[in-house]
Parts: C-alpha cells; structure tokens; sequence
C-alpha cells in the first residue's frame, strides 16, 4: 500500500487514511469508535485526574483535518473568521504564501515550510500548535507523576509537559519546535498547559497565521465523562495579535488501549515528487 504523504492536499490525505464506512458515509479511521456509532449512548462518570489514553476526534475523522486553517478560525474570508492582527501580525500573513485559505497560492509556489513548493523538498517539522490545529487525527495521552507525554499520529511527535514543576522557566536555552511546557490540574477533570520557547520558524495552522517569539499557547483538557475529553487551545501573541483568540474546540472519543495508531509521515523524496510531477506542472512551471 502506498505510504501517506503529508505534503499532499488535505483532500487527499483523508482518503487514503480514513475509507468511507458504507453503513454511515462518514470518513473512518480503521478500527476508530465515533459519537455517531453509540446514539443515545450515556457513558459513566470521568476518573479523577486521569486523561490518559487513546483519542481520535468524536465527530468524526473528518473534523481535525482543519485544511483550511485553526478549526475555529479557518481562513475562508468570512467576517466570523477574522483575527484581531496587530499591524505586524498581518503584515507577516500577508507575506506568506501558504496553499490552502484565501490567500493561497497554486502548491507549487507555496513557502509553507511543510510542504515545500518554491521552498525545496518541505517536511520541516510541523511544530506546535500546528500539531494540534493541522490534520489531528489521533492523540496518545500518557501519565506519570513528572509529566504527561501526547503522541501524535501526525509524523510520529511527541511533547512533554512538564508536572514537576509549577511555572514555566522565564528565559530558556534555545527556541524549540514544540516549545517548553507545564502543566497542572486546575480541578478534578481539568488539565491545563501553558506553553512557551516555540522556534518561530513553525506555522500556527495550514494558513500561514504568524507567531513570535512571545506566543504563549494555553491547552485545556477537560475529561468530560468516561468516553469523553474536550480540548480547548487559545493563542496568545501580544507581537501578532491584539488579543488572545480561541483556536480549538474539540471533543475526543475515548479508543480501545490495542488501538492501532497507523503511520502518517513527511516523506521528503514522495513529497519531492508529487512537487515535480504534480505541483509544478499544475502552475505551468518547468
């Protein structure tokens, strides 16, 4: 079977990972539980302190691709979706040339450090938050008592938040892709994390939204019962945005623990090919 390649359209990229189920015409990821399987379900009550698991997106495969941009704020034009940019903040997105959103290029001419274009080969790394808010499709949490680690099925990453300690450091020693975290539990059923440190070279979401070396992210994780967690992720970048802005609102449906996580990587030389073969002649660029 041929491998996932990142760098292709989002479109795509759902076919070939999620087949359409006959019974429900939903895109499915093989093996997933969704909402729309147990109607009128009431499962029991959440465990204290315990977010741990196997995740993929309640709705539906469909929801977490997020193609054109953050899942609350897609770049589609409309007034709703608007950003509150400071001068910088819209200056810097308006520079950039991602390939999805309305002020997308043809992929050929896309710099979109991920999928490549006029920048090269791509499949830089993703970076958070764009871990969180592009193609997040399945989430493994994993506890200790010194942190809790997510894998993502997106590339193979993983992140490490912190629960030794309390407050994020105040200077650090180089910028991180995925940054620096902590978290802490607010209540019984909350989970909240601060990040901070993120190499500015990574993207926000697929349509290009800028950050600085200020972006702080705030996830929330809220076990809503036994079969449920809701994630919440707002962006805060006083450098790019006037004000925080909520970027994620997401329920998770709870997996079978052999859950098969599938492989979905950047591969540099398929995604070199699909930009000469593919990209480049649909732009008419030899």
């Amino acid at each position: 079977m041929k491998r996932l390649v990142v760098g292709l359209m989002a479109v795509t990229a759902t076919a070939a990972v999620f087949p359409l189920a006959v019974h429900s015409q939903q895109p499915r990821q093989p093996g997933a539980v969704y909402d729309f399987d147990r109607p009128g379900e009431k499962p029991g009550p959440a465990p204290r302190r315990d977010i741990s698991g196997i995740w993929v997106p309640a709705a539906g495969a469909q929801v977490g691709v997020q193609a054109d941009g953050a899942q609350l704020k897609p770049s589609r034009g409309r007034p709703q979706d608007e950003l509150p940019f400071t001068e910088l903040g819209r200056k810097t997105w308006m520079a950039r040339k991602p390939s999805v959103g309305v002020t997308a290029v043809t992929p050929a001419l896309t710099d979109d450090p991920v999928k490549g274009g006029v920048t090269g080969t791509g499949c830089d790394p993703v970076g958070f938050p764009r871990l969180a808010l592009w193609n997040l499709r399945t989430i493994r949490l994993i506890q200790s008592p010194e942190n809790v680690v997510v894998l993502y099925m997106l590339n193979n990453k993983w992140r490490v938040i912190r629960t030794d300690i309390t407050e994020l450091p105040k200077e650090f020693d180089e910028p991180r892709w995925h940054g620096y975290s902590v978290g802490r539990w607010l209540d019984d059923s909350t989970f909240v994390v601060q990040t901070t440190g993120i190499d500015e070279r990574a993207w926000i979401d697929a349509a290009g939204r800028p950050h600085s070396d200020e972006l702080r992210v705030e996830e929330r994780y809220r076990r809503v019962d036994k079969e449920h967690l809701q994630l919440t992720i707002t962006i805060d970048d006083p450098k790019m945005y006037t004000k925080p802005w909520q970027a994620l609102d997401m329920s998770f449906r709870l997996q079978s623990p052999t859950f098969d996580i599938r492989e979905m990587e950047c591969v540099p030389s398929e995604n070199a090919a699909y930009n000469e073969e593919i990209a480049r002649p649909a732009a008419d660029i030899k």
